[in-house]
């Protein structure tokens, strides 16, 4: 995929997600550190450019949420930032790739300190498959099949395909 690519699959999962929400008024945008915050940004701005109320956006550090915890590094520069409160309201968590389902897994474990939203929904530019969770996205971007020794490199300018080294 290239910019334009990824420019309209965000302005169509824009307008799934108003359809799904009948309109954005309860709607926060979540993003998760780091890939899914740029795109929750790009998200956030597409729904409020088609349905024209602001829409809140947010940030969201998973890594002390994560099963894996030591295994994995952990980046202190990520920030969760969440504006609102989410009691009943609907978060519509964004992320680059959905892979294993393990970060989205962390995610709504970590969304509990910040209200008891009514729905969370799951928006992804990249479902490359190899789930060991059942967690299903909401709004994909695109459906990439992947080999587990694959990378998928994720940004407002493209999506990528590369090989691991080793």
């Amino acid at each position: 995929m290239d910019g334009d690519d990824v420019r309209r699959a965000i302005r169509r999962m824009a307008h799934e997600v108003i359809e799904r929400n009948h309109g954005v008024a309860d709607v926060v945008v979540v993003g998760l550190q780091t890939g899914g915050v740029p795109l929750a940004e790009a998200l956030a701005t597409a729904l409020t450019e088609i349905d024209g109320h602001d829409v809140a956006t947010g940030a969201l550090d998973v890594a002390f949420h994560r099963d894996d915890v030591g295994l994995r590094p952990i980046m202190p520069e990520a920030v969760t930032d969440i504006p609102v409160d989410l009691t009943d309201r609907i978060v519509v968590l964004v992320d680059d790739v959905l892979f294993t389902g393990r970060t989205v897994r962390a995610a709504l474990d970590a969304l509990g300190g910040f209200g008891r939203p009514r729905a969370i929904q799951l928006a992804v530019m990249v479902d490359r498959g190899h789930r060991e969770l059942p967690i299903r996205p909401d709004f994909v971007g695109k459906n990439l099949p992947t080999r587990r020794d694959e990378l998928v490199d994720v940004s407002l300018d493209a999506v990528l395909l590369g090989e691991l080294d080793g």
